[in-house]
């Protein structure tokens, strides 16, 4: 028998209407806590059940999942399923509608999602804690949001009514849609910009733009032509002091399961002594990881001009 049968009973089931409106994990069997379940997810994407598998599963397995998930979650209109373990990470409808664009509300802001255009649906929904530091930690800040994706931390930030946001990324198209979920939020663009940049080569221009009182880093891990973290977050970090103000803070992002936080902390303490561990941001309870190989999100706070 399939583990997938043992799935349901795993479940963070949201427990009250409100959290039916949320976006959220319900399921996160990367985190090696569940046997026979590594490679599966499930997030609830009101009013889209998202299965995803890292490994092949028969689908009459898979099938029976999507009947439960029908049957617990009110208000489900669609189960669909993404094989990600295939290059295009292509999803399909097991149940119910067809829906490949949404509205997805994360606490009180919302962002724009869609299935089956890309392997990643536009926001990572493993950020929300780090999207709710930065927005009670950006009033009257000028922030720099490097690999900015979709802007997610941008929302936040003029959420938080930050002075201005600079969003920097490789792909026109994601800072598009961060234009999109701006305005979903009624979020005037006046204080963003928007830069298709490689971050690499335009530190002088971040100079000549800042300083800024608060850095948002959530680099992919590998992206083959433009990031290797292993070499490129320490470079980053070596110039964080022309373009940071005093007191300024970091956000720090690291999703790469092979390094633990010290890679981050060792190479502050060598690039840039002088910002210090503030605090750590956990993810969600969902993404329970007993190897600690998750994402980390650390805080560092500038403790002096160096």
């Amino acid at each position: 028998m399939s583990a997938l049968s043992h799935l349901s009973k795993y479940l963070h089931l949201p427990s009250t209407p409100g959290d039916l409106l949320q976006a959220q994990r319900l399921f996160h069997g990367r985190g090696r806590a569940y046997p026979g379940l590594n490679h599966v997810t499930v997030d609830w994407l009101p009013p889209v059940a998202l299965i995803t598998l890292f490994a092949s599963e028969k689908r009459e397995d898979v099938e029976r999942v999507a009947d439960e998930l029908l049957a617990l979650i009110p208000h489900c209109k669609s189960v669909q399923l993404q094989l990600r373990y295939q290059l295009a990470g292509p999803v399909d409808v097991i149940r119910g509608e067809v829906i490949d664009q949404l509205v997805i509300q994360e606490q009180d802001l919302k962002f724009y999602l869609r299935l089956g255009q890309a392997k990643n649906t536009g926001l990572f929904l493993d950020m929300k804690n780090g999207r709710q530091w930065v927005q009670a930690h950006s009033k009257d800040q000028r922030v720099l949001n490097l690999f900015a994706y979709t802007c997610g931390f941008s929302v936040a930030a003029i959420a938080g009514q930050a002075k201005s946001v600079l969003n920097v990324d490789m792909s026109s198209s994601a800072l598009t849609v961060g234009r999109e979920n701006h305005r979903l939020n009624q979020q005037s663009l006046e204080a963003v910009r928007f830069e298709k940049l490689n971050i690499f080569k335009s530190f002088s221009r971040f100079k000549k733009r800042g300083p800024f009182d608060l850095l948002i880093c959530d680099p992919p891990t590998l992206q083959k032509g433009s990031v290797d973290i292993i070499k490129d977050y320490p470079k980053i970090c070596r110039h964080l002091d022309e373009f940071m103000a005093a007191n300024s803070r970091l956000l720090l992002c690291l999703n790469a399961p092979e390094l633990g936080r010290d890679f981050l902390i060792n190479h502050l303490a060598e690039c840039a002594p002088n910002y210090q561990l503030d605090e750590e941001i956990k993810p969600p309870e969902a993404y329970l990881d007993v190897e600690d190989k998750g994402l980390k999100v650390l805080c560092f706070k500038r403790v002096c001009n160096g």
